[in-house]
């Protein structure tokens, strides 16, 4: 078996596939190849782009790859796009995900609690950005909604999963707010772009 070609498909398939990547299933399907095998070539390829300092990397992302850029050049790619990332979340929604991350499934009257203001707007906000979903109702007076995470939550920070988010120290309430969101603003500063927010 010709791994080096195979390789090369991979960097191929997933600079096709954008924002949405491939999971190593999906992979094995396309190449007719074991999963895990699949799997080991990702990483394969992941190792030689850092080996040769490439500008773009692979990133493993709610259990898909996907090519990113390089994080080292990410003041480069925000002056192309003429927006830096941290102005695309107001204050008062970076707030309001932090709360919804790290306290889901949550509704909207606890957020305000927390909060001590209206949350309305930002939880729209957010909802139109597919950050937070709709995950059920709770079982009080109303069946008010309960909020939670998306899967575009998880690409947007760069995230494997939920439970990568960093741990806040504290456990007075309104520090650990602040804690939370400053964690997720780093997160936002740092994170990488991917082919498509490049394009866009």
């Amino acid at each position: 078996m010709d791994y080096p070609k195979l390789k090369t498909i991979i960097e191929g398939l997933l600079f096709m596939a954008g924002d949405e990547g491939l999971n190593k299933r999906q992979l094995a399907d396309i190449l007719e190849i074991d999963a895990d095998l699949a799997s080991d070539l990702v990483y394969d390829l992941q190792r030689d782009l850092e080996r040769e300092g490439r500008g773009v990397q692979i990133a493993e992302v709610a259990a898909s790859y996907r090519l990113t850029t390089h994080p080292d050049h990410a003041p480069y790619f925000e002056r192309m796009a003429y927006t830096p990332t941290r102005s695309q979340l107001s204050q008062a929604a970076l707030e309001t995900l932090s709360i919804v991350a790290y306290r889901q499934p949550i509704t909207r009257i606890a957020i305000e609690e927390i909060r001590g203001v209206k949350s309305d707007r930002a939880i729209q906000s957010l909802v139109s950005k597919d950050l937070i979903e709709e995950v059920g109702r709770a079982e009080a007076i109303g069946r008010p909604i309960l909020y939670g995470t998306t899967k575009s939550f998880l690409d947007y920070f760069g995230l494997p999963s939920i439970r990568e988010l960093p741990e806040p120290g504290n456990v007075d309430l309104d520090d650990a707010l602040e804690e939370q969101t400053q964690l997720l603003f780093e997160r936002l500063d740092g994170r990488q772009m991917t082919i498509e927010e490049i394009k866009e």
